[in-house]
């Protein structure tokens, strides 16, 4: 049974000790499936992080659920996203700090070596010990029927799931998304890695070519650079990271270049071909044509929803190459039908389809009227340094007609960024210009995303920049930048007119 189980999900691979231990937890080879119940006032297909949410939430509330999951519980997230990216960016960072010491005084003697297997087991056992919660024994404790199998619609109240209907009241899609397969001639024949497969590796790459210079793109090239593959990084467009700030993309951009990243903007794949046991990728570049020829190609870019095989067309639900459609209330056009996470958002985040699940669970078992635009949904990108972002883009609130005023601070003059040699990046604050409302924020920093809590929470309770001043940070800290950014905004709004009336004030109250 768990050759059939590594066969059917390679990123289970390889079988060891860790993954024996996520596998006994996210898909058991010798679970059974519970009796199904009359009808279930919940049905969930999907135990990502959106259908976990709802199925212990509602189950918490007492209701009946069922969860149905053909592959690994946990979802993304835990196999082959967040948790274990995350474990070896850590690593990779590790490796950094070391080649950087001297600039602390404590120079590096002899040259670093990297241990690249023992990185990808600390990486599998870190995962596994953190899949005890998203496991199916933890989820029937909670009272939740778990059936591992591939649940499909049978009409629009019930669902098929083997020998077994599972009739439902209410009902939540939560079956995310998957890496794209990009039609470039030549690149399914000659094999490659996506971040569903990427985390089995067990030896380093001497040469990679990264396609795709978004989130996923930059986070693995800078790793895998930082752990000693030579890695060239591809990208269609202009600028990396082409939906951020691009002052923020820039410092990315220098960062990747300081870690040994070859970047290569503007450039076509044309093809892919093997030769001498190494992937050839003919390139298509502003100057010129080139090949360049790498041990390893990874797929950084682009993901596409999973509907296939649900029967949605049963259930009355719609669909399109995004994702399920679902209105502002996550309803899809069967009013019992909800869809939750990557199957529906453009928010392809953990916290996000955290956040769309507690939506679902108000609306669709307490008939609530929980909207998901009243979201304030934050993101980070895990480089070094990270780029997190809030809210709006200057480019989109001049789309609608608002007039914002900026306020910038570079961390160079942030005591504690001083101190920590961590000065690259900077704090910019978009507010409106007419009351100081917080309407979006980009951070670039080394911590970016501990830090920018702070504003997406000013933002949901409706502070304003000014009154942010008013908040005592600790001495010394690098979150001290959101505070000096305050400042400088309520400095700015001491016009020439308000100075010259505090001016009159103070000499008409001397003592």
């Amino acid at each position: 049974m768990a050759t059939e189980i590594l066969a059917e999900i390679p990123s289970l691979a390889p079988l060891d000790p860790y993954n024996r231990q996520l596998q006994q937890n996210v898909h058991p080879p010798e679970w059974v499936n519970p009796l199904p119940k009359p009808c279930y006032d919940l049905a969930v297909i999907g135990a990502g992080t959106a259908g976990l949410v709802c199925a212990a939430g509602a189950a918490g509330l007492g209701a009946s659920v069922a969860l149905i999951e053909r592959s690994l519980m946990g979802g993304d997230c835990l196999n082959v996203g967040c948790v274990p990216s995350k474990a070896l960016i850590r690593a990779a960072r590790a490796c950094h700090d070391v080649r950087e010491a001297g600039l602390f005084g404590v120079p590096i003697r002899d040259s670093l070596e990297v241990d690249f297997p023992a990185v990808m087991q600390r990486l599998r056992q870190l995962r596994a010990d953190l899949s005890g919660h998203d496991s199916a024994q933890r989820f029937r404790s909670l009272g939740v029927d778990v059936f591992i199998g591939e649940g499909r619609f049978l009409d629009r109240r019930s669902i098929g799931i083997g020998r077994n209907v599972l009739r439902f009241r209410k009902a939540v899609i939560a079956t995310g998304a998957r890496a794209v397969d990009l039609p470039i001639p030549g690149l399914a024949e000659t094999g490659y890695l996506t971040n569903e497969n990427v985390f089995c590796l067990t030896a380093r790459p001497a040469r990679l070519a990264v396609i795709g210079g978004g989130p996923i793109g930059c986070e693995l090239a800078q790793a895998f650079a930082r752990l000693g593959s030579q890695v060239f990084l591809l990208e269609q467009q202009r600028q990396l990271l082409p939906r951020e700030d691009r002052d923020a993309a820039a410092m990315v951009d220098k960062s990747l270049i300081h870690d040994g990243v070859q970047i290569n903007c503007c450039c076509n794949i044309k093809s892919v071909t093997s030769r001498d046991n190494r992937k050839c990728l003919a390139l298509e570049c502003p100057d010129a044509a080139s090949e360049l020829c790498v041990d390893e190609i990874l797929i950084g870019v682009g993901r596409a929803p999973n509907v296939e095989g649900l029967n949605l067309e049963a259930a009355g639900v719609g669909y399109d190459k995004r994702g399920v459609q679902v209105d502002d209330f996550l309803c899809t056009a069967n009013r019992r039908i909800f869809a939750a996470g990557d199957i529906s958002s453009p928010y392809k985040f953990t916290h996000a389809a955290e956040a769309m699940a507690r939506i679902v669970i108000h609306n669709a078992l307490f008939f609530g009227r929980k909207r998901v635009s009243a979201l304030t949904v934050p993101w980070c990108t895990f480089t070094d340094p990270e780029v997190a972002h809030v809210g709006l883009y200057p480019a989109e609130a001049e789309k609608l007609g608002i007039i914002l005023d900026t306020v910038m601070v570079p961390l160079e003059q942030v005591d504690r960024a001083v101190l920590d040699s961590e000065t690259t990046g900077f704090l910019k604050v978009h507010v409106r210009k007419d009351s100081g409302q917080i309407l979006g924020a980009t951070l670039v920093a080394r911590h970016a995303g501990e830090m920018l809590s702070e504003i997406t929470l000013a933002m949901t309770a409706g502070v304003s920049l000014g009154k942010v001043a008013s908040v005592i940070h600790p001495y010394p800290t690098q979150a001290a930048v959101i505070k000096q950014a305050a400042d400088a905004y309520n400095r700015r709004r001491l016009t020439p007119r308000v100075r010259q009336l505090l001016g009159f004030i103070l000499k008409t109250n001397r003592w």
